[in-house]
This record gives structure tokens, C-alpha cells and sequence, in this order.
């Protein structure tokens, strides 16, 4: 059974013990838990375990080599006695301990780790929030394990032993253990570690014991009440912002400083340390933990209600991937986490209010349409194909955005192409259809500005259409669809040069959505020819279908989202 597996049949035993734990906050009238909090960790928790799938050479595959080759006592019996199963099990806390302080006291390191931390709130939902980039660089650290000879499963055992044991000391309903809470990590000693709290910060990294903590000085006992997450707030429900904040603000360091020694040490210095060149020009605010505020948007019961369906399917999911992902080709897994990355990112922000809940629906009903024929899922194709235009008609007939009747012809017209596309000897009829909701779509940007607005755009884009065309014509494009398809390149060109040329005239984040999505659908039409007239293209349907998709996403949500008309007198 594979360590996934074994994920799969905690999980309700996880489940449980939250439940167990919020009926008794309830009853304590001590309640952790927010809706949208607990989602957001496990969902990340959800990520992490999806994401392994693609880390396994890192985390199991490196060891292994390093085991092979360099080994002091290799297959030695020791290893599979009850001593050296309990000397493995220490030896890897051990480990763990300097990966976790690493973790906390190395900027790269943080920017994985930061993770698990930045949950405002504390409870078993936050034990489940972790990272999905820690096994870029955290293998590093157990290497000594395997130099020492522990096998490769003896070590995955003792990994997973390590992990589950973390997972109740996140809570606040169990206080001080006594003789416990002095050699072991506990509830008591991991809330210190969660804390923002001056006298708190970087202290208690043990995982399954605290004597470490007290041998290397980073001990610190619960004496104050603690302020969970971090000192600088992720303020997101968004997962993959939530992966990669730290590593964004890294990026950004490195290139704002002049010095080619600190873009280097940027990476490696304590957590919140900047070249001085960058803190002057780009100051931080001061934290006091005083002023910190809990991140809660505001969400209705319909939200609320919509996230939790949501995420009680994408769990199932998850759980499926899993189970199943160990016997399964890696590109039918890529899919896969495609379209859960997706959902999982659809839940965030719907939540967050980025979003609403029919675009939700329109974003997964696109990754569900594009991996059901990337899968040779055939049926189910094509029920999620037509199902995804359905619902971007609904969202704009609901909200009735200026410009709806156009936007409706263009949805209605490409649901159209849809279904000719999905049937053989069809493929005329839907390039006429697609044209259509070209068509539609240029009279659709002519709001608000003149025709072609910008030349540089039309320029651009009409070399674009050329090359494209050009590649078509070489590559064996059939005589008697020349004309036609010259036709379509015409205007999707056109098209795209509209909403460009719209973007940079009106300057705001709706119309550039709209250049963006207008942008895809060029891209997805370009790598739809190329697959039929040029070289089939290796899963061409993932390419094709999510960059269609995408088109279709951000046109709707730019209009949707586009200013009101100014009223004049």
C-alpha cells in the first residue's frame, strides 16, 4: 500500500477528530473553527498530497540512489528489529527538527514552510495545511539516513509515523500535559511554535519530540495566549498565491537590489531580511502584534453552502487521484491534478468574492470538458463541452453586462462550433460557427472605443495570423479549405487586434482580461489547425481545450466585470 493510500484511509479518521474537536469548542462555547478557514487549509493539504505524486523521485527517489551508492550499512538487519525501527524513528525526528528550523530561519526554506503557518486560526484542519513545494529542497536533510543505511521503506514508515503523530497537536481544547508537554511536542508546545507573539517566534520545531528544542536552545513554554499565522498576512483563500507568496517577494527582492551579492544572499537570509537598497525604496510596515486583524471576507449562506458541496465533491476526487495515481501514467495524472488545481482555485475565490459562483461552474465545467477528452472519455465529453458555454450564457444572461446581446451571440455561436466540432465530417459547419462568434465578438469590443483602435496591435496581430496561415499553407492545408480557413484567420485577427487595441485605449483590468482571452483564443485556434492539417500534437486535446477554455473565461469575465457607461448631460 502505497503512502498515498494510507492518506486516503486517514482521512476520515482526520475528519472525525475535527468533528470531535468542533463539538467540543461548541459545547465549550470555545469554537476554532471558520467554514472558510477549514476549507482553505485542508484544501491545501488536499494540494499537498496531489502534488507529491510529481515529488516522489525527490523525496523517495533521491534516498533510494544515495542508499544504493553510498550506504555505510546497507541491508544490515538492525534496521528491521524493534530497536532500529524505534532508532529510525528518532533518527528522522532528529532530522526533521533541523529541517523544520531551517524552515523558520532560511528565507528559501520559509518560503515552502510558510505555508502550514498561515492559518490565522489553530485546529486539526491547520495540522492538514501544508506545503507543496517542501520536497524542492527538504530531501536534503534526511540524506544522513540514508548514509547511515536506514532502508528506503524503513525510512517511508517512520516518515509517515512522524507526520501523523503532528496532526493532534494542533488544537486549543487540550492545555498542559505535565511531564508530557517536557519531552514531547504537544498541543501546548506546537501553539507556541504557531504564534506571532514576540517572545514566541521561531521556537519549538520538534515534531514528535521537544527534546531537541530543549538541547539546542530554541525551547520556549506557553506562558501568554498566543496570535496565530504569520506576521506578514497571507490575507488570500487562494492556493497557489498561498504556495507561492514568499517566493514571489523573494523575486521581487532580488531584482530591485543592485547588488549581485545579495540577489543572492535574498534567498538564504533569515526570514524577513532585505537588502538595504530595497527596504529603502520599498519600506515594510513595522508588525505589532496589537493590530494584527483576523482575514474574514464576508460570505452569505448561498457561498457558504456552494463551497462546502463544492469541496465535499473535489474531496471524493482527491481521494480517487490518490488511490489511483500510483498505477497510472504520469500525463493521465497531469490531467488529473489539472483539473482539482482548478477546482481548488475556483473554491478560493469564490469564497474570496473574486469570483461568483456561476463562473465557478463555467471555469470547471471547461477543465472538466478539456481532461474528459484528453482521458478518451467520449460521453462525458460531451456533456461537460456543451454544459460549459450553457453556463457562461446563463452568468451573462443572470447579470446582463452591457453589450449582452452580442456576448450572448458569440457564447451561442461557439456552442454551436462545439457540437459540430465533437461530430466527424462536421468540421466546415463549426469552422462557420466559430467565425460567427468572431464575428460577434468584434462588434461585442467595439464598445466604448473606434475600430482597431491601435495600429501596433493590428500590426502585431496581422503578422501573427500571417505566420499562422503561412504554417497551414506549407504544412499540406487542403485547396478547397484555403479559402475558408483564410477567411478565419482574417477574423480571429481581426478580433484579437480589436481587443488589444480596446485594452490599451480604455486601461483597466476588465478590458485586459478581455485582450487576454481574445489573445488565448488565437493561441487555441492556432494549435487546433496545426494538429489537424500540420502534425498531430501530443495531447493535443489538454492544449487546445484549455486555452479555448481559458479564452472563453476571461472574455466573460472582463465583460461582466467592464465600467458603466458614463452618463452625460
Amino acid at each position: 500500500m502505497s503512502p498515498s493510500q494510507i492518506i486516503v484511509l486517514a482521512t476520515p479518521v482526520f475528519f472525525a477528530l475535527i468533528a470531535v474537536e468542533y463539538a467540543i469548542g461548541i459545547k465549550r462555547r470555545r469554537n476554532t473553527y471558520r467554514l472558510d478557514d477549514a476549507i482553505s487549509s485542508i484544501g491545501l493539504g488536499m494540494l499537498s498530497q496531489i502534488s507529491a505524486v510529481f515529488t516522489r523521485l525527490l523525496r523517495v527517489g533521491i534516498y533510494t540512489a544515495v542508499y544504493s551508492s553510498v550506504a555505510i550499512w546497507p541491508d544490515h538487519p538492525f534496521w528491521t528489529t524493534w530497536a532500529g525501527w524505534l532508532v529510525a524513528l528518532v533518527f528522522y525526528d532528529f532530522c526533521y527538527y533541523w529541517l523544520h528550523r531551517a524552515g523558520h530561519e532560511s528565507a528559501v526554506f520559509w518560503a515552502a514552510h510558510v505555508v502550514h503557518h498561515q492559518s490565522q486560526d489553530y485546529n486539526l484542519s491547520t495540522a492538514l495545511r501544508q506545503t507543496s513545494s517542501g520536497a524542492l529542497l527538504g530531501w536534503v536533510f534526511y540524506l544522513p539516513m540514508a548514509v547511515a543505511g536506514v532502508p528506503p521503506l524503513v525510512f517511508g514508515v517512520v516518515a509517515l509515523i512522524d507526520l501523523l503523530y503532528q496532526f493532534w497537536v494542533h488544537t486549543e481544547q487540550v492545555g498542559k500535559l505535565g511531564w508530557f508537554d517536557r519531552w514531547f511536542c504537544s498541543p501546548s508546545n506546537h501553539r507556541v511554535h504557531h504564534a506571532v507573539n514576540d517572545r514566541y517566534v521561531d521556537r519549538n520545531y520538534g515534531g514528535i519530540l521537544i527534546v531537541w528544542d530543549r538541547l539546542f536552545g530554541s525551547f520556549k513554554e506557553e506562558d501568554e495566549k498566543c496570535v496565530y499565522g504569520t506576521r506578514k498576512p497571507l490575507n488570500s483563500w487562494d492556493p497557489l498565491w498561498a504556495n507561492g507568496e514568499v517566493y514571489w517577494g523573494l523575486l521581487k527582492d532580488a531584482w530591485h537590489t543592485r547588488s549581485w551579492v545579495d540577489k543572492v544572499r535574498v534567498w538564504f537570509k533569515p526570514p524577513g531580511w532585505r537588502p538595504a537598497d530595497v527596504a529603502a525604496r520599498f519600506p515594510s510596515p513595522a508588525f505589532d502584534v496589537a493590530r494584527v486583524q483576523r482575514y474574514a471576507p464576508s460570505t452569505g449562506r448561498d457561498v457558504q453552502i456552494f463551497a462546502g458541496v463544492q469541496f465535499a465533491l473535489l474531496l471524493g476526487g482527491v481521494a480517487g487521484f490518490l488511490w489511483f495515481a500510483d498505477v497510472l501514467p504520469m500525463a493521465r495524472n497531469a490531467v488529473v491534478f489539472s483539473v482539482l488545481l482548478v477546482a481548488l482555485w475556483a473554491i478560493g475565490a469564490v469564497m474570496q468574492g473574486r469570483i461568483g459562483m456561476g463562473e465557478a461552474l463555467l471555469i470547471e465545467c471547461g477543465a472538466l470538458s478539456m481532461a474528459c477528452a484528453a482521458l478518451g472519455w467520449v460521453e462525458l465529453h460531451r456533456v461537460f463541452k456543451p454544459l460549459a458555454m450553457l453556463a457562461a450564457m446563463a452568468i451573462v444572461f443572470h447579470a446582463r453586462p452591457r453589450g449582452m446581446r452580442w456576448l450572448l451571440a458569440a457564447l451561442a455561436a461557439s456552442l454551436a462550433g462545439d457540437a459540430f466540432l465533437m461530430l466527424p465530417g462536421y468540421f466546415i459547419p463549426g469552422l462557420v460557427a466559430f467565425l460567427l462568434a468572431h464575428l460577434a465578438y468584434i462588434a461585442l469590443f467595439r464598445q466604448d472605443v473606434n475600430w482597431l483602435p491601435s495600429r501596433r496591435a493590428l500590426v502585431a496581430v496581422t503578422g501573427v495570423g500571417l505566420a499562422m496561415y503561412s504554417v497551414l499553407w506549407l504544412g499540406g492545408l487542403p485547396a478547397g479549405l484555403r479559402a475558408p480557413v483564410a477567411a478565419y484567420v482574417v477574423a480571429i485577427a481581426l478580433m484579437a487586434a480589436q481587443a488589444i487595441g480596446r485594452a490599451t485605449v480604455l486601461r483597466d483590468a476588465p478590458s485586459v482580461l478581455v485582450a487576454v482571452g481574445a489573445g488565448s483564443f488565437m493561441l487555441s485556434d492556432t494549435l487546433l489547425a496545426i494538429n489537424r492539417f500540420v502534425t498531430p500534437l501530443p495531447m493535443s486535446q489538454v492544449w487546445v481545450l484549455s486555452t479555448y477554455y481559458a479564452a472563453q473565461c476571461l472574455i466573460v469575465a472582463g465583460m461582466l466585470r467592464q465600467r458603466p457607461t458614463p452618463v452625460t448631460r
